[in-house]
C-alpha cells in the first residue's frame, strides 16, 4: 500500500469531470435529503450490482451489459425510500435543459439517462411524508461541482443510520501506480454496524491509506462499555423490510465496458462487506453504481485487477469517513428519532 496515495480531495470528484451536489432537508419535520454525481458531457459508462434484498432502485435495466445503452449522465441517491425516487426527474429536467442526453436524431432532441437508488429515511425527521421531491433534485443538480465533497449529514446520508449509530454519506479516493484514479461515494444506512462492538473501532479502519484516519485511536474500554450498555436499552434491531439500506457510486478515469463496471461493483460489495456487518440483509437494499469516464486508456488485465481491487478498498474507505464524519441528530422535538453520532458515543477514540 506504501505506493498508493489518495487524489487531491480524498473524493469522488479526484475523477477528473465528475461534479458532486447535495440537496439537505433538516427543517422541522424533516431529516432526508438527495445527492446527485453528474458526469462529465457526452456521459459515462455505468454499471451497477444490487445485493441487498429490499431495493429501491430506478433506470438499473439499462445497465445491463446486454442492453443498447451505454452511458449515463447522471446517477442519484436519495433518501425517502421509493417516493424519494421522485428527485430523479428533477435532475433529468436539469440535465434536459442544458441540453444533455442519449441522442435521439434531431437537434435539441435528446432523453438524460439518469439511473437512481434511495434508502429508507421515512419519519426519522418527525413526519412520515416527507421526502425528497423532484425541486430537491434539481437543487442537487445545481449545486454539483467539482471540488471537495462534503461528508456527513448532508444529501442522501441526512437521515441515515448505522447499526445504531448516526449514518451519512463518505466518500475516499486512491491514485494507482499507473496513474489511474479510482474514487467512491457512499451513503451509509445500514441494518447492520460498521463498528467492532468488541473494541469499538470501526471495522474499516485498518483499510486506511496514508494518515487519512490520523488521530484516530482504539477507544478506552468504558467507552466501549457504555456503549453496549445502550445498545442493550435498545433491545433487537429487528426491523421491517427495506428500513436501511447502503448505496453508493464507485467512479474511474480509466475506460471500461458496461460488463467490467458491474463487475467493479461486485468488488465495492466485497469493500462494502468488510466494513459493515451484517451486509446485504433482507432489510437492506444495498446497490453500488460504477461510472468510468474513458479519460484514460482501458487497463491490460493485470491493471483491470487493480483497479477493481481499489475499488473495493475505496468503499471501505468512504464509509469509515462517513460514519467518522457525522454528527449526532436529535428530531425528537419534531417526533423523529435520536441518532448518537461515533465521535459522541466514543469520544475517547479521537
Amino acid at each position: 500500500m506504501t505506493d498508493l496515495r489518495p487524489g487531491p480531495h480524498n473524493a469522488l470528484t479526484d475523477v477528473a469531470g465528475l461534479r458532486v451536489g447535495h440537496a439537505t432537508r433538516r427543517e422541522p419535520g424533516w431529516l432526508t435529503g438527495t445527492t446527485v454525481v453528474v458526469a462529465p458531457d457526452g456521459g459515462a459508462v455505468c454499471g451497477v450490482d444490487v445485493r441487498g434484498g429490499g431495493p429501491g432502485t430506478r433506470e438499473t435495466d439499462l445497465l445491463d451489459p446486454r442492453n443498447l445503452v451505454d452511458r449515463v449522465d447522471a446517477v442519484v441517491l436519495g433518501g425517502g425510500s421509493a417516493l424519494g425516487l421522485a428527485a430523479a426527474d428533477g435532475v433529468a429536467q436539469g440535465l434536459l435543459a442544458d441540453g444533455r442526453g442519449w441522442p435521439m436524431g434531431a437537434p435539441g432532441a435528446v432523453v438524460p439517462i439518469v439511473p437512481g437508488a434511495i434508502l429508507f429515511d421515512l419519519g426519522r425527521g418527525g413526519v412520515w411524508g416527507h421526502h425528497p421531491r423532484a425541486e430537491d433534485g434539481r437543487a442537487a443538480y445545481d449545486a454539483a461541482t467539482g471540488g471537495p465533497v462534503p461528508q456527513g449529514v448532508v444529501g442522501a446520508g441526512t437521515g441515515a443510520s448505522a447499526g445504531g449509530l448516526k449514518g451519512g454519506i463518505g466518500t475516499a479516493s486512491v491514485v494507482l501506480p499507473t496513474g489511474v484514479t479510482v474514487a467512491a461515494l457512499v451513503a451509509v444506512n445500514a441494518v447492520g454496524s460498521a463498528v467492532d462492538p468488541a473494541t469499538g473501532e470501526p471495522y474499516g479502519a485498518r483499510h486506511a491509506l496514508g494518515d487519512e484516519l490520523a488521530g484516530l485511536r482504539r477507544p478506552l474500554a468504558a467507552d466501549v462499555e457504555a456503549a453496549r450498555a445502550r445498545a442493550a436499552t435498545l433491545g433487537p434491531q429487528g426491523q421491517r423490510p427495506a428500513m436501511a439500506t447502503t448505496i453508493g457510486v464507485i467512479a474511474t478515469d480509466a475506460t471500461l465496458t458496461k460488463a467490467q463496471a458491474q463487475k467493479t461493483c461486485g468488488l465495492g460489495h466485497d469493500g462494502m462487506a468488510r466494513a459493515i456487518s451484517p451486509v446485504h440483509t433482507l432489510f437492506d437494499g444495498d446497490t453500488l453504481f460504477c461510472l468510468a469516464t474513458g479519460e484514460r486508456p482501458a487497463p491490460d488485465l493485470p491493471g483491470l485487477f487493480a483497479l477493481m481491487a481499489a475499488a473495493g478498498d475505496c468503499v471501505t474507505r468512504a464509509i469509515v469517513h462517513a460514519l467518522l464524519a457525522a454528527e449526532s441528530v436529535d428530531a425528537s422535538a419534531d417526533g423523529g428519532v435520536v441518532l448518537r453520532s461515533y465521535r459522541d458515543a466514543f469520544p475517547s477514540a479521537f
